[in-house]
This record gives C-alpha cells, structure tokens and sequence, in this order.
C-alpha cells in the first residue's frame, strides 16, 4: 500500500466523508473553517474523529476568508467547507478574493446525490464546478469515494506550487455517505515526498549580483509571496546594506532587521517631496505591480534611471506592468539563498550609506496632523490622533488587520506604533470590504500565541460583525475596533473632491449616527467601550486587550479632514484636457479645449 493506514471509525462503516478526512489529515491539515450543512456531515464526522479542528462562523464569506487569514500567518495547508449552492453561493466572494491575492486554500463543498443532477434537486440548480473555475486553479467533482486520496493530493499540490491560489473539491453527498472499499483506493501521490520549489538559473543570478554590485541606493520591496523567505531576504540586506520594505497590503515585521523600514513601500513616493534621491534599483521580491506599488503612475518605482529586478513565481507577472530589467522566475527563498551564496561573505557593494539611513529614519518623521487640533470643529475626534492613540496603546508583537476605506488608511499609516509582527490589509486587490472578520479569525487560530487587532471602518463593520459571536465561542483574542464618522469616508470624500464640498447630499454615502457598536458587540458577548474622548483611549484599548477572548471598542471620529490617500486616488487636476477617472489613472479627452 503507497498510502496510509485507514482508522475505522467505532461503531460504523468508513465512509467517503471519513476517507476525505483523513486524507486530509494526512497531508498536514489542522484546522477547518466553514459553516454547517447537512450535505458536508460525514465529512465533518470524520474531521471530528480523526482530529481535524472545526473552527464554524456565522457567515460562509468568512469562514473561507478565515483559511486566507489562516494561510497567512501559518505554513500548513487549510481547508474551508462550505455546503451545497447556498453555502457555495456564499462562499464565492472568498474564493474570488483568494484567488486575486493568491492564497492556497482547499474549499471543500457537496451538491445532491450523483443520481439527481439536472432534476431540480435541493440546493442543486448550480454548477459548481463550472462556477468555480474561473476563480480556482483547480475545481472538480468527485464522483467515486475511493478516489479521495489521489484528488485531494493533487488539488493541494496545485493550490501551493507555482503562483498559489484556491482550489475547490465539490463532493456529492452521496459520494461522502457512501462506504469505502479499500481495495479501490486510489492513493496517487498521496505518500510521495514534497517535490522541490522552482529556483533561478544561474545567469539571473549573476546578473542580480552585478546588478546590486554597482548600485547605490538599492531597495527590496516583499510581498506575500515572499512571507516564508524572511530570513534569507535579511541576510541579504544587511550583508548589502539594502533597506527593506513591505506593501501596504502585506508587511511583516518579524524577525527584525536594521534593515528593515517600519514604513510600507509607499513611502518611496514621497522622496522628492523632502529632496531625496529616488532608487535606482528596486528587487520586487514575491509582490506584483499594480495597484498596491502605485500603478503606472511610476510614484513608487521610478520609470526613469532605476533597474528593476522581479522575482516571482509566476512568470506571467514579470514585466506585466512596468518595463522589468531582469526577470526571474524562482521561488523567493531560493532566490534569496542562492544570491547571498552568490555574494559570499564580503559582497561588493557602492551603496550610498547616508542615503539608505535617511530612506529608514522618513518613517519616523513627524505627520503633518501632529499638530492639529485633537477635536475637530465638528466636536468629534480628529481621526489621526484618535487612532494613533489606539495604535501606540496596542501590545507589541500583534497581528494587525486592517479593513475598510480611509478607516484602514489611517490605521495603516500609524500601525509602526505598536511594533506589530505584522500587518495585512484585507481588502486586497478586489477591493472586498468586510474581509477583515475573516481573516482575523484565521490568523488569531493560525497563531494564537499573538494578539490579533481587527481594524474596521464602519461601513466595513457592517458586512461580518456577527463573527464577534464567533470570537466569543472560541474566545480568541481579537480586538475589534470600528473606526466610526458615521459615513462610507472614502466614498463621501471623495465625492466632495469631484464635485465640490458645498454641503450638497452626497448619494449613498451616509450612515447613521445612531449606531451602537459597542452594544451590539456587547449582547454577543465581547467586552466593549465607547470612546469619543482623547484621554481615554490609551487604557481602554490596554485594559481590553490584557484580558483574554474578545473586545470592541467602537471609537468616534470625525470623517475630515480628508485622507491624503483619498485625494491622491481621485486624481485631482488643473489639466483642462484630462478626464478625471477617481481611482485609476486619469485619461485623455476625446477632444482638446481650447
């Protein structure tokens, strides 16, 4: 036998769902989010008998963006489960988000019994394998129970080898009740070792060293796809003197580096502003162009007198929005070994020291908003000093997630005051509001020995904050704070950029004033506050988070002064000839005025 040996479960026969677990098991699973559905209990009977967690939310979205929180902060593989059509249905928006951000999960659903396709059966009407694909690397539906080893094997290989992404298995009900006859097992490669990462030819390596040989002030931009290569990537830049930055959508902070910028990649862009020299040359190491490293806008990575090395995986991503000067298909780690192998102990180097440790200390320089009011004129508080305050009060070392519009700018840019392990921004590059419940649940369970601070605008609040029911049932330590104006800020900002701020209504950008976070969160049994004074929020936010399982604190702000970030989003500008396109690049008129 090439597989392992079966645990027959006492009392009953082994079925599909059993086979499914364990095969699972084997492979290194842990933990499994999702939402109850009588179609899934055979598999969940098997999860409970061979040890599989079941962690359940109040929401499919979440449990499935929980296995991407999951994923995130740990190296094992997750699962999601989700049941048939309305569990799938969903559950999309979290494959859809996994699949822009690349996160490897197996979502695991069923559908009616074989026999029953096209004859209007419960909870059968759709497709979801055809549904599922083009937001998958992988869907298939399993139609024999013997096969599960041999699929589930190969579906998590796909969702972790080359660009990662989500995978799904859809299970009919009957395939998972079904018994098992252990002589047609198929085990694939179920006990076959791991196959090796890919890693850089030698040439791209030889050309990276010659290129990081002659340039001065050099920069290494991560992103997710280089989470597992922390080390190797700090050994680099400190033998090479290299500041290191993350994006504004992933940033780990752990272990820590001279090296290593407290400020996101983001930062690059304001260089000229305070007359510095601009890079000239980034290594963009397992993150993608695009949204997240400004665009085409070229205000991060310059267009100009600047090499650009792209490592990644997936090739396709090289060169997919700026002109790449040496493009290197290699997991990221690898690179990063075979490189400062390359370089030995004594690489040369002509970095500009001075540059590099005036690039780390623009982190530390002093906001703008520093010394504006604490209370705006509107009464309320002034949402840079309310939320630096929550920030510098958070305890060192925790996850931070950040969720929502200008709420998650904010946070963002004050997150180095509590020295977090780390900082995700859940919207990711769909833009999904909401995903932040999810993923702080799979990144309290992935690393429970850390504390997990779950940013929320209001407007983001309102799409999972039944998942503090979930918080509670696990008693996890996650602390909730919604950053509430009573407003979709970005949204309403951002129309008073475009079409003037003379108090006019603005369409759907309101919420109301009225809404108590804080006893919502109470009846679902989190220990919660309410802050609308500056002098409070420090032993608040200390005294929630030294307790243990769950808190909220809904913190009132106003919705101005505008975030900068807004503003450079809209794209503003006195150019009679371009069309404003608020968020993407603007565009040209069809005709000129004259």
């Amino acid at each position: 036998m090439s597989g392992f040996p079966l645990q027959y479960p006492p009392g009953r026969e082994l079925t599909g769902g059993d086979l499914l677990a364990q095969s699972l098991k084997h492979l290194g699973v842990e933990v499994a989010f999702g939402l109850h559905g009588g179609h899934l209990d055979a598999f969940l009977m098997g999860c409970e008998n061979i040890g599989i967690r079941l962690v359940d939310s109040r929401h499919e979205t979440a449990a499935v963006q929980a296995a991407e929180g999951y994923c995130r902060v740990s190296t094992k593989p997750v699962v999601a489960f989700v049941t048939a059509n309305s569990g799938f249905s969903n559950g999309f928006p979290g494959l859809a988000t996994a699949y822009g951000d690349r996160s490897p999960i197996l979502c695991i659903t069923s559908s009616p019994p074989l026999r029953d396709t096209e004859n209007n059966a419960l909870q059968g009407m759709i497709d979801q394998v055809v549904a599922a694909r083009p937001v998958t690397k992988f869907a298939h539906r399993v139609v024999a129970p013997e096969e599960c080893p041999r699929i589930v094997s190969h579906a998590l290989r796909v969702a972790q080898s080359g660009p990662p992404g989500p995978v799904l298995l859809d299970f009919p009900i009957d395939v998972l009740f079904t018994p098992v006859h252990a002589k047609l097992i198929a085990w694939g490669s179920i006990s076959s070792p791991r196959s090796y990462l890919p890693g850089p030819h030698e040439e791209a390596i030889e050309a990276a060293a010659e290129l990081l040989a002659t340039a001065k002030r050099p920069v290494i931009i991560t992103g997710t796809g280089s989470r597992n290569a922390r080390q190797g990537i700090l050994q680099l830049a400190e033998a090479c003197n290299v500041p290191v930055f993350g994006t504004s959508k992933f940033a780990s902070f752990t272990p820590k580096s001279a090296m290593l910028a407290s400020a996101t990649a983001g930062v690059l862009a304001t260089l000229p502003l305070v007359h510095l020299p601009r890079p000239d040359l980034i290594l963009l190491l397992g993150t993608r162009t695009g949204m997240f490293l400004g665009g085409r806008s070229h205000a991060i990575i310059p267009e100009q007198d600047c090499k650009l090395v792209h490592v990644d995986c997936d090739g396709g991503e090289v060169g997919r929005t700026l002109s790449t000067d040496l493009g290197i298909v290699s997991d990221v780690g690898v690179f990063a070994s075979s490189l400062n192998k390359k370089l030995g102990n004594s690489p040369e180097v002509q970095v500009d020291k001075s540059w590099v440790q005036a690039l780390l200390n623009l982190s530390s320089a002093e906001s703008p908003y520093e010394k504006d009011p604490e209370q705006t004129s509107s009464g309320r508080l002034h949402p840079y000093h309310a939320v630096e305050h929550v920030m510098s009060s958070i305890e060192p070392g925790s996850i931070i997630v950040l969720d929502g519009g200008e709420a998650s700018v904010w946070a963002g840019d004050l997150s180095s005051r509590c020295q977090p392990s780390l900082v995700m921004t859940a919207t990711g590059y769909l833009g999904c509001l909401g995903n932040g419940f999810g993923y702080a649940l799979g990144a309290a369970i992935g690393a429970p020995e850390r504390k997990v601070v779950n940013i929320q605008g209001d407007g983001s609040a309102g799409f999972h904050l039944m998942e503090l029911d979930t918080y509670k049932r696990f008693n996890l330590n996650i602390l909730t704070v919604v950053i509430n104006n009573s407003r979709w800020g970005m949204s309403i900002n951002g129309q008073d950029l475009v079409y003037g701020s003379d108090h006019l209504a603005r369409p759907v950008s309101s919420l109301s004033s009225g809404t108590r976070y804080d006893i919502v969160a109470e009846g679902l049994q989190n220990e919660t506050a309410r802050l609308d004074h500056i002098a409070d929020i420090k032993s608040t936010v200390s005294r929630l988070q030294s307790k243990t399982g769950p808190g909220c604190i809904d913190l009132i702000v106003d919705h101005k002064p505008v975030h900068p970030i807004t503003t450079a989003m809209v794209g503003l500008t006195d150019d009679p000839n371009s069309v404003v396109v608020p968020y993407y690049d603007n565009i040209p008129r069809s005709y000129y005025k004259s």
